[in-house]
């Protein structure tokens, strides 16, 4: 967005002996229009009287418009000032702007608190447009919907959605954290943003129609949604105010609510007369498994269902996958993805990737026709501050993925498997056995042979001493990894 376009009023003289100053502003949340029409305005000591605010409007309406001066200082407020105007200035209300400068003009007036009087007429109508705001956001959040655009490869989401208020730019990065992994559009009447991955790109406004108004996945997560409804909470009108039937066609779920609550009293009925049950232990792997039970009959399929599903550690945005062709000679597992692998949803591109690949090339082994994947396949961490936290997973964690794991390699079929480090191996043999002991050649007791060595970050974080032998010894392990693969091609 641009600077906006400022001018005297030559007609403003029936409002009074000075004339109006005319602000001209995009259409939509013109954020940073606002801020530097504000400092000018501020600057040149304009009451907010004498200031006629235009949005979407071409200048001209009175006289030729005058650019803002770059240089111009920015206002010392408070800091809650300034989240006031980013959090309202999305707003549809006309008036917003206005009401944003008066507050502007009386903080610098001497009322530098006075966003603590909440009983203020300005601050209370000002709170109540920021609330506003807030439950726009959380509805976006909560009730879009993305469809997988049928027949497009890579894959491509679409979603449809009408917000009250200017919030697209605002919601667009929580979708980004969420579906960071994945390409995807949403559409909106007034404008478009689309995530290839690595940018956001605002654009047009988009139709209904250009939306999918369906997927393969809906039937599955229909059922779920089934199955998790409680019949005995059953609140019209609490379901109506917290989903508002405006979103209830973006939503597939929606399409079960009529049935389910014409059947609520028979099933709470049902539920009353039933004995009390002891609660069953579950396994938060079950409900996956049980869709790749379903027949998932290549690796694509596979991974397609790893890629919808939540991840079975704390943290991560997406499932990293396996690299590499099918039926590669060697496969490499290693923990988890790191912080990079979580960012570029590739495995082994951090810093101990890069080390691995480094001694894969010293071995003799392409990378490039080696598979390589993880025991587990979301990155585990905790934030401390602005940085994410390798955390190792526990047996339970990698128990869970197992299945994935053994899939995945029964898809690649490979004839050698390299267990990089200790997680490895517990993933692949289910026995947690220390790596100084079985570091070599090792049986699995799967249709592949096996083949036990440290992890690339292990040598990471050894002492600048010890870092030059312990490598020596890891590409000597490579070594005969390669020669036992090129000896099982025979």
């Amino acid at each position: 967005m641009g600077d906006p376009e400022t001018s005297p009023s030559p007609s403003a003289g029936a409002f009074g002996n000075a004339p109006l100053e005319a602000v001209f502003l995009r259409a939509g949340a013109d954020l940073d229009g606002f801020r530097a029409a504000a400092r000018r305005l501020a600057g040149r000591n304009v009451p907010p009287e004498r200031v006629l605010w235009s949005i979407g409007e071409a200048p001209g309406l009175f006289g030729a418009a005058v650019e803002v001066e770059a240089t111009q200082s920015p206002l010392s407020l408070p800091r809650g000032v300034a989240e006031m105007v980013g959090s309202v200035v999305p707003h549809r209300d006309h008036e917003r702007y206005a009401l944003l400068y008066e507050l502007i003009w009386r903080i610098l007036h001497g009322e530098r608190r006075l966003l603590e009087v909440s009983s203020d007429p300005l601050v209370h109508r000002l709170e109540r447009m920021r609330k506003a705001i807030g439950r726009d956001l959380h509805k976006m959040h909560a009730f879009l919907r993305f469809r997988r655009v049928e027949g497009e490869d890579p894959e491509r989401f679409v979603a449809w959605f009408e917000p009250d208020h200017h919030i697209l730019a605002a919601a667009a990065p929580f979708f980004v954290g969420r579906f960071r992994g994945l390409e995807w559009t949403i559409l909106t009447p007034e404008a478009s943003v689309h995530w290839d991955r690595t940018t956001l790109t605002f654009g047009p406004p988009g139709r209904r129609e250009d939306a999918p108004t369906h997927d393969g996945f809906e039937a599955g997560w229909r059922d779920y949604y089934e199955s998790t409804f409680n019949p005995a909470r059953t609140n019209l009108t609490a379901m109506r105010a917290e989903m508002p039937k405006k979103y209830w066609r973006n939503m597939p779920e929606t399409a079960a609510i009529p049935g389910l609550v014409r059947q609520a009293a028979a099933r709470t009925g049902a539920m009353i007369e039933r004995e009390p049950q002891m609660p069953v232990k579950r396994n938060p792997a079950r409900a996956v498994a049980a869709m790749a039970d379903q027949g998932p009959d290549s690796l694509e399929a596979l991974n397609a269902i790893i890629k919808r599903s939540e991840p079975l550690v704390p943290g991560a945005t997406q499932a990293v996958l396996g690299e590499g062709p099918v039926g590669a000679t060697i496969a490499f597992v290693g923990e988890q993805p790191g912080d990079q692998e979580d960012r570029q949803g590739r495995p082994f591109v951090g810093p101990a990737g890069q080390l691995l690949s480094r001694a894969m090339d010293e071995a003799g082994i392409a990378r490039g026709e080696a598979y390589l994947t993880n025991a587990v396949k979301h990155f585990k961490f905790e934030e401390r501050g602005k940085r994410r936290i390798h955390q190792k997973p526990t047996a339970g964690e990698v128990s869970h993925y197992r299945w994935w794991l053994e899939r995945e390699l029964d898809f690649v079929a490979p004839k050698l498997v390299v267990a990089l480090g200790a997680t490895a191996v517990l993933a692949l043999t289910g026995k947690a056995i220390p790596i100084t002991r079985a570091r070599g050649p090792a049986a699995f007791e799967k249709p592949y042979s096996g083949f036990i060595t440290v992890h690339p970050s292990y040598l990471l974080r050894l002492p600048d001493e010890a870092k030059a032998e312990a490598y020596a010894a890891f590409v000597a392990d490579l070594r005969r990894v390669h020669e036992l693969g090129r000896s099982l091609q025979g």
